[in-house]
């Protein structure tokens, strides 16, 4: 059976760093790719943790909404981390985040991201 796969591209979030997509929807789903906290408009890094993850949030928000979807039709994400020692603060924004969204879920942390961020995160869910 043939998969019809639409791509997904807002400008309410960055545009990808290098040759793939922002997401794409096929089967009834859509898989975002990595979303890292830059600002769309300005194309800085926000400072610090905490301000990187609402950034990832709202760029995860926007890609979501140009697909018909929303945080609460997410089934899986994906957070990698530069340092561990940064799960409280990430998981307390996530959990305000995903307004009671409980998907599955992976955290790694990783030697470096791109752009020397502190956290990135990918998400799957039904639109």
């Amino acid at each position: 059976m043939a998969t019809v796969h639409q791509l997904i591209s807002t400008d309410k979030a960055p545009a990808a760093l290098g040759p793939y997509s922002q997401a794409v929807v096929a089967n009834g789903f859509i898989f975002c790719s990595g979303s890292v906290g830059i600002n769309p408009t300005t194309g800085a890094v926000a400072d610090g943790v905490k301000n990187q993850t609402l950034q990832v949030f709202a760029n995860l928000r926007a890609i979501l909404t140009a697909a018909n979807s929303s945080f609460s039709k997410v089934v899986k994400t994906t957070v990698f981390l530069k340092d561990m020692n940064d799960f409280a603060v990430v998981n307390e924004i996530y959990q305000e985040q995903m307004g009671g969204a409980l998907p599955a879920r992976a955290c790694i942390e990783a030697a470096r991201l791109p752009k020397d961020v502190l956290v990135e995160m990918e998400c799957i869910a039904t639109v």
